[in-house]
Parts: C-alpha cells; sequence; structure tokens
C-alpha cells in the first residue's frame, strides 16, 4: 500500500531526527555550542567595548569616527546573530542561566529579549511565512512580500527602495515596534505571556538604559552633531545588515507564503516540511558568512533544529539534503550572498508587478 501524503510526512521528520541523533552519537558532540562560540562572543564583545570607548572617550578625526561607527553597527548585528540568537533559543550553553544571562546580551543592544522570545521562538518558528500571523512578515503596506498581501500602485517599486527602508529596520524596532507590542500585549494576532514584575523593570531599565549609553552620554562626550553623525551610521548599518539576513532567508523565490484561514491545519500535519518551503540557505560554503551570521545562512537547518547551536549545522545540512533528496522535498540554497539579493529582488519585482 502506498503510503499517504500525511504518512510520508510524518516519517520524514521522524527519520531525520533519528538520523541527526545518531549523528551526535557517533561524533561524541553535545548539542550546545563549545569554545568556538564562547571564542566568537569574546571577540565580538570586545570589539563592541573597544568601538564604542574609542568613538565616546578617544574621538578620532571623523573619517575614522565614521568607519569605526560602521564597524560598531556590524558588531551590533554580529553579536544579536550569535550570542544573542542561540542564547535566546537555549543552545548557545546547557546551562539555562547562562543562555538567560547571554540572551540579555538583545538588552544591550536596547531590544527585549522577553519580546524577542515571544516574537521569534514562538511566533516565526511555529508559523513561518504564514500572512497574517508571522510577524516578520508583516511589512505591508510598505512592502509587499507574499502573494496573498494586498497589492498597491507603489510597490512596483518596492524591489528599489526596500533596501532603504531596511536600514531603518534597527532604529524602529527600537524605538516604536518594542512599545507598540509592549503597550497593545500582542505580537500581530499573537498574545505576549504576561510580564512578571522583573520582567517589566528589565524593560523600561533597558529602554532608558540603551538612551542613556547611546545616546546621552556620547552627546555630553563629543556633542550633538558628530553623535547623530556616528549614531545614524550605527543605526543604518546594523538595521540593514539585520534585515537582509532575515530577506534572504525567507523571502526569495523558491520560498513558499501560506495564507492564514487555509493552513492551520495544514501546518499542524507537516510542520518540518513547511519549514523546508519556507526557507532557503545561502552561501554554505562561505566560513566568514556562517562566522558572522552565526549560521543563520544555514536556515533550513536552524529552523528544524532550533535548541541545537549553529556550530554544528554544516554538518547537519548534510543529513538534511540527503533526507530531502530521499523523500522529494526541494531544499532551497543560493550558491553566495549574490545570488541571494538577486533572488531576493527578482521576487519584490515580480509581487510590485503581479496583480
Amino acid at each position: 500500500m502506498a503510503q499517504t501524503t500525511t504518512e510520508k510526512e510524518f516519517s520524514f521528520f521522524n527519520e531525520l531526527t533519528n538520523r541527526v541523533d545518531q549523528y551526535f552519537e557517533k561524533s561524541g558532540k553535545n548539542r550546545w555550542g563549545d569554545w568556538r562560540i564562547h571564542i566568537k562572543s569574546a571577540v565580538l564583545i570586545s570589539a563592541l567595548i573597544a568601538s564604542y570607548v574609542t568613538l565616546v572617550f578617544f574621538t578620532p578625526v571623523w573619517y575614522v569616527s565614521i568607519v569605526l561607527c560602521a564597524v560598531l553597527g556590524l558588531t551590533l548585528a554580529g553579536i544579536g546573530f550569535n550570542v544573542m540568537h542561540d542564547s535566546a533559543h537555549g543552545s548557545y550553553s546547557r546551562y539555562p542561566w547562562l543562555n538567560n544571562l547571554m540572551g540579555h546580551s538583545l538588552n544591550v543592544m536596547g531590544g527585549d529579549v522577553h519580546l524577542w522570545k515571544t516574537k521569534h521562538n514562538m511566533v516565526h518558528h511555529n508559523f513561518t511565512n504564514v500572512v497574517g500571523v508571522d510577524d516578520d512578515i508583516d511589512i505591508t503596506p510598505v512592502l509587499r512580500v507574499s502573494p496573498q498581501q494586498e497589492k498597491r500602485s507603489f510597490h512596483k517599486y518596492q524591489h528599489i527602495y526596500a533596501f532603504l527602508l531596511y536600514a531603518t529596520n534597527y532604529f524602529f524596532w527600537v524605538y516604536y515596534f518594542d512599545y507598540k507590542k509592549y503597550f497593545s500585549g500582542k505580537i500581530g494576532v499573537t498574545k505576549i505571556k504576561k510580564y512578571t514584575v522583573g520582567q517589566h523593570i528589565s524593560f523600561w531599565l533597558t529602554k532608558v538604559g540603551y538612551l542613556g549609553v547611546f545616546v546621552a552620554l556620547p552627546i555630553y562626550m563629543v556633542g550633538l552633531v558628530p553623535m547623530l553623525i556616528g549614531y545614524v551610521t550605527t543605526l543604518l548599518v546594523c538595521g540593514i545588515v539585520i534585515a537582509v539576513v532575515f530577506q534572504l532567508a525567507h523571502v526569495v523565490e523558491e520560498t513558499t507564503f501560506y495564507d492564514n484561514l487555509k493552513s492551520r491545519q495544514h501546518l499542524d500535519s507537516d510542520w518540518a516540511v513547511q519549514q523546508i518551503n519556507t526557507t532557503s540557505n545561502f552561501a554554505m560554503n562561505n566560513k566568514i558568512v556562517s562566522w558572522f551570521t552565526g549560521g543563520l545562512n544555514f536556515q533550513v537547518e536552524h529552523h528544524l533544529f532550533p535548541r541545537i547551536s549553529h556550530i554544528h549545522y554544516p554538518e547537519l545540512s548534510k543529513i538534511v539534503q540527503e533526507m530531502c533528496t530521499q523523500f522529494g522535498v526541494q531544499y532551497n540554497a543560493h550558491r553566495t550572498v549574490l545570488q541571494a539579493v538577486r533572488s531576493h529582488v527578482v521576487h519584490l519585482k515580480q509581487l510590485g508587478n503581479a496583480q
């Protein structure tokens, strides 16, 4: 008797899980981060401190300062990709207290780790590319990233202006979206778990502390205009890097988008296949990209196994690709960053011109 679709899908993920388990058993490795992620954390955190101290207390000439501000923006993005992301998923360390501590590196960046865990871990990972639920693709009416979203006349230019919007991503995240979610108690249609007293205090200490460290103190030390130029540079660099890495992982020609009303039952039956359909890898053989993005260029493996540290994704990708070939599931990947960017731009252009 032939397998039904549901049986095939369930056997796919069961078999995939078994093979991943066997990989860890045979290799003797654990699923968390090891010395590699600790060294990377030390490098990134040291770069953050060095850049900030140099800019604020030993301010170099303007052109050197601009470069350092860009480096600061890249470093903040790198900490988000590597330190915060694994920690918030519980894969940075086997020790929950260390995951919790390092997860609060997001608060150093001006965000709120409690909000992020709901937005990312609960919503985005369970309902990836589901229109009306996944808050990460809910950027309408400014951009149309899914065929299920309403078409506006100005969308025909979105492939041109999109990257300008991406550059403002970090600014709006810190100064608008966090507050909107905090006061509404919702992320899209999903209710946020009630804050504890400690989490309320953490939220407001984060916001006030961030303003003090990244705005007030620099104004006092270097003046308003130099602070604005440097701060805007940092925000734009960090914002565009974070936004582009996400878009290349989920908003390209090959990825699938689901309509909320039609997909809930479907998602319940084949979650793993849906994760693969809605996700794409890029630059898998580029060790520099993999290092900087914290393995988020292996987005397929991350979505299938979010509680496994990114240091294992290159090896896990071999297992996943083999399984996809065996079960006839399309494995999305672009060879380089530029190929992925091109695919994203083409996707935006097609949706902007389609009816």
